[in-house]
């Protein structure tokens, strides 16, 4: 009984050590990204340490899913996907900051991560 307990544990366990498999892609370029991206965040919202290490994480995370939501998908349904994510993007980074810290991220967040950027026939002929 004693081994059998052992046995469930050590897979429950396993589980959780498992690193996450979006994180595990190494893309040197989009950590450099993340980097910036928190850089741009942490003048203003003055992490701490812990705070700027798991945000930064959090910011790389998304950037692979986001580049995966560009490669696969056009248009409308882009457009969609990459507005559902940057939503996920913020309920998480809700788990990171304070509330203070977390009311001014979403008012900067349009600023520093904007969606996309919609060229019109005017942006065009300048």
């Amino acid at each position: 009984m004693k081994t059998l307990i052992i046995i469930i544990y050590m897979s429950f366990a396993s589980f959780g050590l498992a690193q996450d498999p979006i994180i595990q892609e190494n893309n040197e370029t989009l950590e450099n990204v993340a980097i910036s991206i928190t850089e741009r965040y942490n003048d203003e919202l003055a992490l701490d340490a812990k705070q700027y290490i798991l945000f930064q994480k959090k910011v790389e995370e998304f950037l692979i899913r986001e580049e995966k939501i560009h490669d696969k998908f056009k248009g409308k349904e882009k457009l969609n996907k990459l507005y559902k994510l940057r939503k996920a993007e913020s309920l998480e980074m809700r788990n990171i900051l304070t509330q203070q810290q977390f009311n001014l991220y979403k008012r900067l967040k349009p600023q520093i991560q904007p969606l996309a950027i919609v060229e019109t026939l005017e942006t065009k002929e300048k």
